[in-house]
């Protein structure tokens, strides 16, 4: 196992990749210092050998502890091998598949393994070269197919030139099972031919106990089996019959119950008996009575003759030569005449070799050639150290192709990142829909954990199911969407993905988690929403005004029809009357009512509409389009803020740790990179093309036009009380009040006093 080293002298070369400060991958010299960085610095920690664009088999022979990821100490274990065995580490920058022997370094002990190895490879091929490539060294069983011993402990019918030999392997083979020799041949081990002649023995033995007490356990000599599996055949219709006979002879008035009842018959009577043996061989084996016999030739069941003439040919006749019928307990005496056979097999051993036939096994024993293929398995033994480095000769050609592949996206995501159009290993394929290519498109390995995971990118992600007929497989994908409208995506799309190999697979959007994609997508979003909000309400209103009229009208033709029935005079009674009027007159004032609030509200709508569109008017000329973008900015601001916070900070990270990567740093795809990750279709301008199918403006239409746009200048002259030169002034304009400034000397007007006369005093009252 690499240990991360503590000499942290060599000088590493960092660039700003994805919005994070990022270690450069460049040179052979920083494969080999690999172990000197700091782990807090490697963008990722450990990632699956399963669903990369990488050759799995190179991810499997880095996975030393086989437990489905690759993590940091083994890149740098498989690093440090690689700078070992190669003259110059500056060879992996290259990512070739083809290696001259001559890069590698011999004065290792490991690299002249591998070179002696390669060089017998070639041999083994009947390549004359001095280079080495992956096709040859993947091709196991063309290195293999020419030799006699190849070091797996497994020998063939070609690892010797005996003829006896062969088939005793071959005999081998064919019972006790086989391995896969590394030439793709069946071959055996040492523990399969260990068990074959012991095997053999224990069957021999077995066999020979057999012959040896051959007068009890084989009561009817070689018939003996075949006596045995007839009488288990019979044995319950037996018992049965003289079980039956004994009840009838307990009481004879059982007798049309324990027999066959004619009604039985009749029951199938009309049928194909042939199609009814299964009913048929229910019945008893022969018609019961007060009898203590079973007649043997005949009387006998049909659908059990053939199975009775068995037992009777094996057994009856052998042991009750000439007799017509035999009593219960000589049928009784059979089956103590098995006991012997039957405890001689059930010690049978060897069994698996029985195949073999007995005369092939004592040959086998009687040659003892055992020794002998023991001997041919430590002779294939003896090379296991030079087969297996012929395997790690195929480790080095993947390592030196994929290698530097691999850090590009572990320990850093240049690849990813790349302006030379490269892809990362984790990026599928691409996705077309809706007149745009998605580039970013991860295998989806646990949908689960993108469901909890996922969210938390901020991205706009399409999962997608896809289907390759060509292939006949399936699997699931997230298109990360970064650029364009989403008005047309939603669930149960269709579109195309190509992954990278290719082959075009149909998708279906299954899934979609919602994210801003652009500034220019949220600036028209609150619009699209209340747009959106507008029409369902008309649809809800319409739906619900058409389930209303349509409940009405069947209301009133069902009406109709009971009022038809109904008798006359009886209908003359229930016309609507006074009760009638009432109701019309509720219903009247409750409409009133309705129109009476509808106007009110009008009323105010249109007095904030006339205020606003007053004030508005009042503006200046320059601040009427301040005012305009005011409320743009004041309906669009909120929603252009957020989107452009969160398209921040988009990050990848959390989609790819939903796939099983363990990924240390973050991965933003901000604006300018997403729109490099999904293409948005760009057609030429045509200036003087005309389509044959556009639809004409209607005359009617265009004088529409013609007049709302005259109402427009109509209401913002009138507004701004530009008529009132005409004689038409606005009643929202009002005069401002005129200032009077009185003059500081105000000439003192003439005055004449007038002297208004006294009232003359009340005269004093008389007395009489």
């Amino acid at each position: 196992m690499a240990i991360l080293s503590k000499d942290k002298s060599y000088e590493w070369k960092f660039s700003k990749i994805g919005g994070v400060t990022r270690v450069n991958i460049e040179t052979g010299e920083d494969i080999a210092h690999l172990g000197e960085l700091d782990q807090k610095m490697w963008t990722v920690l450990s990632c699956p050998t399963k669903g990369l664009e990488i050759d799995e088999k190179t991810l499997t022979l880095l996975d030393t502890d086989q437990d489905g990821k690759i993590k940091v100490n083994e890149v740098i274990a498989a690093s440090q091998w690689l700078v070992k065995v190669l003259k110059d580490p500056n060879l992996l920058i290259k990512q070739d598949s083809v290696l001259n022997l001559s890069d590698i370094n011999t004065d290792d002990e490991d690299g002249k393994k591998l070179y002696d190895s390669a060089k017998q490879i070639l041999k083994n091929l009947e390549l004359e070269k001095d280079s080495i490539s992956i096709a040859d060294t993947s091709d196991r069983l063309a290195i293999f197919a020419k030799t006699r011993f190849n070091g797996d402990g497994i020998i063939t019918e070609n690892s010797t030139d005996d003829e006896d030999l062969k088939a005793t392997i071959k005999s081998c083979i064919d019972t006790i099972g086989n391995v896969t020799d590394r030439s793709g041949d069946p071959g055996i081990n040492a523990d399969q031919i260990e068990e074959f002649y012991t095997n053999c023995a224990d069957y021999a033995a077995w066999s020979k106990d057999g012959d040896d007490r051959k007068e009890s356990v084989f009561p009817y000599g070689e018939n003996t089996e075949a006596a045995l599996n007839a009488y288990n055949t019979l044995k319950e219709k037996i018992d049965d019959y003289f079980l039956r006979c004994k009840l009838i002879a307990f009481n004879n008035d059982s007798t049309a119950a324990l027999d066959v009842s004619v009604a039985r018959f009749e029951a199938i009577s009309d049928k194909n008996l042939t199609t009814c043996i299964d009913e048929i061989s229910t019945y008893p084996l022969a018609r019961v009575g007060n009898k203590k016999e079973l007649m043997l030739n005949e009387g006998i069941n049909p659908a059990w003759e053939a199975a009775f003439a068995t037992l009777k040919s094996l057994i009856f006749d052998v042991d009750f030569a000439g007799k017509d019928a035999i009593t219960e307990s000589e049928w009784n005496s059979i089956g103590g005449k098995f006991a012997t056979y039957k405890e001689w097999m059930d010690g049978k051993k060897g069994a698996i070799v029985e195949s073999l036939g007995l005369e092939a096994i004592k040959g086998i024993l009687a040659a003892n050639r055992k020794e002998e293929l023991l001997s041919l398995v430590e002779q294939d033994k003896a090379l296991e150290s030079e087969a297996n480095e012929i395997e790690s000769v195929d480790k080095l050609m993947h390592l030196y192709r994929d290698f530097f592949l691999l850090l590009k996206n572990f320990v850093t995501f240049s690849d990813f990142y790349s302006r030379k159009g490269d892809k990362a290993i984790f990026q599928a394929g691409t996705l077309y829909i809706d007149q745009r290519s998605c580039d970013l498109c991860i295998k989806v390995s646990d949908m689960p954990k993108h469901n909890t995971s996922a969210s938390f990118s901020g991205m706009y992600i399409a999962y997608c199911e896809c289907h390759s007929k060509t292939k006949n497989e399936t699997m699931t994908i997230a298109a990360v969407i970064t650029n364009g409208e989403v008005n047309n995506l939603m669930v149960g799309k269709n579109a195309i993905f190509y992954d990278r190999e290719g082959n075009d697979w149909d998708a279906t959007i299954t899934k979609i988690i919602e994210n801003p994609i652009s500034i220019r997508e949220a600036f028209w979003s609150p619009y699209r929403k209340f747009a959106r909000f507008i029409e369902n309400q008309i649809n809800k209103f319409a739906a619900s005004q058409d389930d209303k009229v349509t409940s009405q009208a069947t209301g009133s033709m069902e009406a109709a029809g009971d009022q038809m029935v109904a008798n006359a005079s009886k209908a003359a009674q229930n016309v609507p009357g006074s009760e009638a009027k009432k109701n019309q007159a509720f219903d009247i004032a409750k409409f009133c009512g309705i129109f009476a609030a509808i106007g009110l509200a009008l009323g105010y709508i249109g007095g904030f509409l006339v205020s606003l569109v007053t004030g508005f008017f009042k503006l200046s000329w320059w601040q009427m389009p301040l005012a305009i973008l005011g409320v743009i900015l004041l309906i669009s601001g909120p929603a252009m803020i957020i989107a452009w916070l969160k398209l921040r900070k988009r990050n990848l990270s959390p989609v790819l740790n939903a796939n099983g990567w363990a990924v240390n740093a973050q991965a933003y795809v901000n604006i300018k990179f997403g729109a490099t990750l999904t293409k948005i279709a760009k057609f030429p301008h045509l200036k003087n093309a005309t389509d044959p199918f556009k639809q004409g403006i209607p005359v009617w239409r265009k004088i529409l036009y013609v007049i709302i746009v005259l109402g427009i200048i109509f209401c913002a002259l009138y507004f701004t009380n530009v008529l009132s030169r005409v004689g038409l002034p606005s009643p929202f304009h009002k005069d401002e009040p005129t200032e009077v400034v009185a003059a500081d000397t105000v000439p003192q007007a003439d005055t004449t006093v007038l002297e208004t006369p006294a009232e003359p005093a009340p005269e004093a009252p008389t007395a009489e």
